[in-house]
Order: structure tokens, then C-alpha cells, then sequence
């Protein structure tokens, strides 16, 4: 098999319900989004990183520190739009969406998405993306973290906002999962997405993924420790440049 072509995409919206303009906040010396591209591109894993934004302010911002960045339309309804619009003419097989908002990223969990593709000779998987283990009810119950049901393979069957799967009898024997929302696409999936409209669960749940699972595609899961240091509030700021110094 050809070696595969390998970029990350580090989508860097303006705007936050939580927390606007978060990714220029200053972090070591920094932005959070310069800092996020710095410690992609020292991972090594990729042939290419690039930004894709869709706000001036961070653009010129990134242009001054020397980061590839593209403009992106202010229109898009989710991550997947946004990603697709930029890689569209960039010759790639395997595009790795890296949150803007993480400058902590773990080269091991990048470098196990890479790893599903690379060992899948028969093309057969779409998108590859993370989960790990779950055990606090509280953490279950929370619409805000989203669960994934998965195969005897790890691959994907349902993600929720709700507790599943659901135990009906008192006697669980099944794990929970929480999903973390970093994926790694086939650019051929990633470009279908857009053609298809809002599917009936992912607008019942606003869960992008879900449109993936209704038009039959594979989205392999796979189980990480390294949950990482997302910056969502001030609060998580505050955290983040603790742990940088």
C-alpha cells in the first residue's frame, strides 16, 4: 500500500458561547491557537499543518507568527463544513481535525488515529476518532458529555447525549464511553458529509457524527487515558497556564 498523505486541520473559530475570542488569548508568551499549531507541527506526524479560521482578527494574527493559514466561510454548521472547505484542493488522503483550543495535544492519540488508517489495507474505515472509559454516574448522566455505544471492533454504533446503553435489569455489565471530539477523516468522507443534508438524529441530538452513521459510514473508535487540557472558560485558561509554566 502507498504511503498515505497525512495532514491535520486546525479549525479556529472567533467566535464562543463560553468563552469569545479565546483562541487569541495569550498562553506562554503566545496565542492559544499559535501554541495548539506549534506543538501539531512538533509532533511530526504530519506532511502538513494548516489553520483554517473564518474571522480576520486571527488570521492576521497567525500570518504574523508565521502559521499556514486559509479563510474559511462564516457560514459553516459544523466542524466537518469548515474543514472540508479547506482541504477540498489540498491533495491529501487522511485529513486529522485538531481542536484550536488544544495546546496540550497528545501526539499519542494522533498518532493512533494515523495508526487506523494505516493498518487498514482494505480502505474500509471512514473516520477514526477517540473515547475513553467512563464510571461516575453523574459523568454519564450529563447531556453535555457525549456517550458511543460501540462493536466487538470499537466501531462506532450510536452516539448520545443520553446514558447508553441503558440499564434496564440493575445488572450492567457494559462499559461507557465518553467521546472527545478529535477525528481523523478519509478526505473521500469528509467531502461526502457536505453533500448531505442534516440527518433526522444528528438534528435531534446536534451531534454532526451522526450524520455519518445514517449515510452507513465507519467511524472507528478508539480508547485513549490522555484526555487533554481544553480551554472552554477563564477558568480553564487560568488552568492551562499553570500547567505550561
Amino acid at each position: 500500500m502507498n504511503k498515505l498523505k497525512i495532514i491535520a486541520v486546525i479549525p479556529a473559530r472567533y467566535a464562543s458561547t463560553r468563552f469569545p475570542a479565546k483562541l487569541i488569548q495569550d498562553l506562554g508568551g503566545k496565542p492559544v491557537v499559535v501554541q495548539t499549531y506549534l506543538a501539531t507541527v512538533a509532533t511530526q506526524l504530519f506532511d502538513e499543518v494548516l489553520v483554517a479560521t473564518d474571522h480576520e482578527i486571527i488570521y492576521n494574527l497567525l500570518k504574523e507568527h508565521n502559521v499556514k493559514v486559509l479563510m474559511s466561510s462564516t457560514h459553516h454548521e459544523s466542524g466537518s463544513d469548515r474543514i472540508a472547505e479547506v482541504v477540498e484542493n489540498i491533495d491529501c488522503d487522511v485529513v486529522v481535525n485538531v481542536q484550536g483550543d488544544e495546546p496540550f495535544v497528545s501526539k499519542e492519540n494522533l498518532q493512533s488515529l494515523i495508526n487506523v488508517f494505516n493498518e487498514d489495507a482494505e480502505q474500509k474505515i471512514d473516520l477514526a476518532s477517540l473515547m475513553f472509559e467512563i464510571e461516575d454516574l453523574d459523568v454519564i448522566n450529563n447531556p453535555n458529555n457525549v456517550k458511543v455505544v460501540v462493536d466487538q471492533n470499537h466501531r462506532a454504533l450510536y452516539f448520545s447525549r443520553a446514558a447508553i446503553p441503558f440499564v434496564r435489569d440493575g445488572k450492567n455489565e457494559a462499559a461507557y464511553y465518553q467521546h472527545i471530539g478529535v477525528y481523523a477523516y478519509r478526505k473521500k468522507a469528509l467531502l461526502d458529509f457536505t453533500h448531505w443534508n442534516v440527518s433526522v438524529l444528528e438534528s435531534t441530538e446536534k451531534l454532526e457524527q451522526l450524520r455519518y452513521l445514517e449515510h452507513g459510514r465507519t467511524i472507528q473508535m478508539v480508547i485513549t487515558q490522555h484526555v487533554g487540557v481544553g480551554i472552554d472558560t477563564k477558568q480553564d485558561l487560568d488552568t492551562a497556564r499553570l500547567l505550561w509554566e
